[in-house]
């Protein structure tokens, strides 16, 4: 983007709440049954029907306003929101207007640090409304030459729409926006944040003018943007879109423009429509939705610990590594492995530093169970190690009772196998031996039979000592504990040293 124009970004994000059965209908919400099974007379708008107010969506509504920081209404009203859609079927969709059940938040984003060295810098953006709606079904337009289908499962399925106030910058802003609403809904369970399944999608809403300047230029609105990559994408497009028309003396059009993700581009889909527009007036079938203190008190005494609380308790108490920290919290599951993995090996490991035994086990979950999860594409929950199995394969590392290599072996070994790892380890011979009488006899004889080469290392050589250390563990029969084979040839060497000096 030119440096003499700035973008103001405000983002519409569309989130599918995750109930067994719709907003107001009791049909189930399951994803990708086949078309049109999940209907009922409510969802379809039949005469006479009449919505019945999904206690669980209010109740994750709330979850995500305290999140957010937002305030929480102690009353508000749903209303009908009017607009013809092939696969609106009502003719309405049930939304909030003048009275958002949530309103007044904010959420903080971290941006890249601007040089090496530098602390990243946060960055507050602030949140207008989240309020209740239903979601529209389903068009589809690749499925028939010469009609378009229409499936009506998603009608009636709650979401939330979280309204960003104007205070985006950039299109990288944006997409950092959107991870943090997904980690927060993902962390309250309220969602799966599944954006190629549509569970999570956003309109952008984008105007450009002069820097400095605080009057806002005319916006375009971006629909259904379902990835990062296109929330980027699309943005960056439109912004250099709108300044090219300003630098040619045009005017930017209010309109609704679509995401063409193979062209690369926007195109536009239809003027922008005002309020008015939709003819907004509380729903005559719905009572309004009030929020007791009891109840705002009993939700909030059940929220889980959010990522940035956890991040820095993970920092001050346990003594992680920022890096550590952030990694191990982004997503709620793998934190919540973490914490029972070092809670069981505290267990075993009793009189163990605690700070140590933390590092430890991010070291293993960071690489190798993280490495697991990205190769196969599985969530912790599906991951074949519990965290009491890991956490005495990370004894058995801490103690030197295997190796680096040794470990990283059983591990591998044990997603398939069930079996505990110091028994996985006996059975491929992979614990290191720490018995000084047995491994002498080996470390003297070894020594003995190459008396040339320890003469070198006495005039200076000291490199072959990695010779030995080598010939040792291939004979011992076994893995001994190189540190301790180290220390034993050492000894011997020095020894030998001492007894040529005395002699001279």
């Amino acid at each position: 983007m030119r440096h003499d124009y700035e973008a103001v970004i405000g983002l519409e994000v569309h989130c599918q709440l995750l109930t067994a059965s719709k907003a107001f209908s009791p049909e189930s919400t399951q994803f990708g049954d086949p078309p049109n099974t999940n209907v009922d007379p409510i969802s379809l708008g039949h005469p006479g029907t009449l919505p019945v107010l999904n206690a669980r969506m209010v109740e994750y509504t709330i979850r995500m306003g305290l999140a957010t920081n937002c305030k929480i209404a102690e009353r508000s009203i749903f209303a009908r929101k009017h607009y013809f859609y092939p696969d609106l079927p009502k003719g309405y969709q049930i939304s909030q207007y003048e009275t958002p059940i949530c309103y007044d938040g904010w959420v903080e984003i971290e941006l890249e640090p601007e040089g090496d060295g530098q602390e990243p810098v946060r960055k507050r953006i602030g949140i207008i409304r989240i309020h209740m709606e239903e979601d529209a079904g389903k068009s589809l337009h690749d499925q028939d030459p010469y009609h378009t289908l229409l499936d009506f499962n998603r009608c009636g399925v709650p979401l939330i729409e979280i309204v960003s106030a104007p205070d985006i910058r950039s299109p990288r802003e944006a997409a950092l926006y959107m991870q943090k609403i997904r980690q927060i809904v993902r962390y309250l369970g309220i969602s799966d944040g599944n954006m190629e399944e549509g569970s999570l999608r956003c309109d952008a809403n984008v105007s450009v003018r002069r820097r400095g300047e605080t009057k806002l230029g005319t916006k375009t609105e971006i629909k259904n943007l379902n990835s990062f990559r296109n929330v980027e994408r699309a943005l960056e497009y439109e912004i250099r879109r709108q300044i090219a028309i300003l630098e040619r003396g045009g005017e930017v059009v209010q309109e609704t423009r679509l995401w063409d993700a193979v062209r690369q581009e926007t195109r536009p889909m239809r003027t922008k429509e005002e309020a008015h527009d939709y003819r907004y007036f509380p729903d005559p079938d719905l009572v309004p939705v009030v929020v007791t203190v009891d109840m705002l008190e009993r939700i909030r005494a059940e929220m889980p610990e959010m990522p940035e609380v956890r991040r820095r308790r993970f920092m001050e108490e346990l003594g992680l590594p920022a890096y550590d920290a952030g990694v191990l919290t982004e997503e709620r599951g793998v934190a919540d492995y973490y914490e029972a993995t070092l809670a069981a090996l505290t267990r075993l490991m009793p009189e163990g530093d605690r700070k140590t035994q933390a590092k430890a086990v991010s070291n293993f979950v960071m690489t190798e169970v993280l490495r697991v999860l990205n190769e196969h594409s599985i969530d912790i929950r599906e991951f074949p190690i519990e965290p009491e199995r890991l956490a005495s394969l990370v004894r058995l590392r801490l103690e030197d009772r295997v190796s680096s290599t040794g470990a990283q072996e059983i591990f591998n070994a044990m997603l398939e196998d069930p079996r505990q790892p110091e028994e996985i380890a006996e059975a491929r011979n992979l614990l290191q031996v720490s018995d000084e009488s047995a491994l002498i006899p080996v470390v003297e004889a070894v020594l003995a039979e190459n008396p040339d080469k320890v003469q070198t290392y006495l005039n200076g050589k000291t490199g072959l000592l990695g010779f030995f250390i080598g010939q040792v563990m291939r004979r011992f029969e076994g893995a001994p504990d190189p540190k301790l084979v180290r220390r034993l040839l050492v000894e011997r060497l020095e020894a030998a040293r001492a007894a040529g000096q005395e002699t001279k």
